[in-house]
């Protein structure tokens, strides 16, 4: 607000000035003429190398909040490993850049207040030498001279016009400190997103089937490799899917094609024999819920988390989904039951718990495609299969994908998937995967048995 103020008054402050000095004496008023794109250059080089700088900084300032924000979500781990000197150490080396960047650019501002008085002074000195001679003059010839109250008035329009330009400056100063923040502003706001809708979307999916067509994934468009290869898969509605795979397989980046998450790179995904990208992305969306590997709780009750899966939910609606993934046991116990708050993150219920209103929240929204992501490894076996048997009962035409670490949670789905390195390495029920698949069969024996043969 002050630089508006300021970068408004200032040249029209500036104009009048000029106006009148040029007014009281045409041969003295050029003296600002020539001072003023003098000004204007030592500015221009000035702000030129300033502002480099301060870009760096800002960019550095993204290093010091990443350093912040790891030590606070990773306290404990820093703690437990006793690296308390090492974070600080890394902290105190990454202030210490922008101190320095900061230094730097303030010390090439600093020759602002110099170049200003120069030309200030260097004005009041040239106006005080020609302008006595004009006096001198004025004995001889007065139609070319001036009087000593005409120099006392050039003199005051001279500080207005040199104040002016004084607090000009000061704003570009500003400008340029905050031009650099403006930019990073501007890249986030000017960001086109990638995912939009056709011209004439589908709001309706027909039911829960899910085909892929050869579909290949990389992130990024210049990715050489690809996350999802070839990949071919048909899953009528309201079938039951596990997934199965090791870490880096690409479980979860496939069933985030489902939602239109993401796009596939070459191919097609079908959600009720359509291709994700001829619906619109929101009415898809609300038929597809999704219960994500990190699971999120936000800042506010039990029933406010919950009534993100439909917002006129009555207690009824939230008491029974809640019923169903194990919730409503846990819930009872705290001493304000549904209207328990949450604090921010969900630090105050365990992984299991959190776990389990994830799932009650996509269970309200009562989806047509219900996708697990690893969702119930904080939560015992016994629970688990309570989760799974209450699906199979309540939820029987809603399509469910269950990616999971053990084999007890997918074992008993109509299908199951063997993910290896983005490619489908098998695919059949538990019986026939055990039979013919050997990365399926080592997961099963290494969990039943404990790696105990090996």
């Amino acid at each position: 607000m002050m630089s508006i103020r300021v970068a408004v008054r200032c040249p029209i402050m500036l104009i009048f000035a000029l106006f009148m000095a040029f007014q009281i004496n045409s041969h003295l008023a050029p003296i600002f003429v020539i001072a003023i794109p003098i000004l204007a250059v030592g500015l221009v080089i000035i702000i030129s190398n300033a502002k480099r700088i301060f870009e760096r900084v800002f960019r550095t300032y993204d290093k010091l909040n990443n350093v912040v924000q790891e030590n606070l979500h990773g306290i404990r781990v820093v703690k437990s490993f006793v690296r308390e000197d090492h974070e600080t150490e890394k902290f105190c080396s990454v202030s210490k850049e922008i101190y320095q960047d900061f230094s730097k650019a303030e010390k090439i501002l600093a020759f602002n207040a110099p170049l200003m008085q120069f030309c200030a002074y260097g004005c009041m000195l040239l106006i005080s030498w020609l302008g006595a001679k004009l006096i001198v003059a004025s004995g001889n010839n007065p139609a070319v001279g001036m009087t000593t109250g005409d120099l006392t008035s050039m003199f005051s329009y001279t500080m207005q016009i040199l104040m002016s330009l004084m607090m000009f400056s000061m704003v570009f100063v500003m400008i340029t400190i905050s031009y650099a923040s403006m930019e990073r502003a501007e890249e986030i706001l000017d960001e086109k997103s990638d995912l939009h809708n056709p011209e004439n979307p589908v709001y309706e999916v027909k039911d829960g089937s899910i085909e892929f067509d050869h579909v290949n994934f990389a992130y990024g468009k210049n990715a050489d490799k690809l996350c999802l290869d070839n990949v071919n898969l048909k899953i009528p509605s309201g079938a039951t899917v596990g997934i199965i795979g090791g870490t880096g397989s690409s479980k979860s980046t496939l069933v985030q094609l489902i939602p239109r998450l993401y796009d596939a790179t070459e191919g097609a995904v079908k959600v009720g024999g359509r291709d994700v990208r001829e619906y619109d992305i929101e009415s898809l969306r609300e038929e597809v819920a999704m219960v994500l590997q990190k699971n999120v709780l936000f800042s506010g009750t039990i029933k406010d988390n919950l009534r993100w899966g439909k917002e006129d939910a009555t207690d009824e609606e939230m008491r029974h989904v809640c019923q169903l993934a194990q919730a409503d046991e846990f819930i009872q116990t705290f001493p304000d039951g549904y209207d328990t708050y949450i604090e921010q993150g969900g630090t105050n219920v365990s992984g299991g718990q959190k776990q389990r209103l994830c799932i009650a929240r996509a269970l309200l929204k009562k989806p047509k495609i219900l996708i697990l992501d690893d969702s119930t490894s904080a939560v015992d076996t016994k629970t688990d299969a309570l989760i799974r048997m209450a699906f199979r009962k309540e939820i029987p035409n809603t399509t469910k994908i269950i990616i999971a670490q053990r084999i007890s949670s997918v074992e008993d789905a109509d299908l199951i998937l063997v993910l290896d390195d983005g490619k489908i390495n098998g695919m059949g029920t538990h019986e026939e995967l055990l039979a013919h698949n050997e990365i399926y069969r080592e997961v099963y024996e290494s969990q039943q048995k404990g790696g105990l043969e090996e």
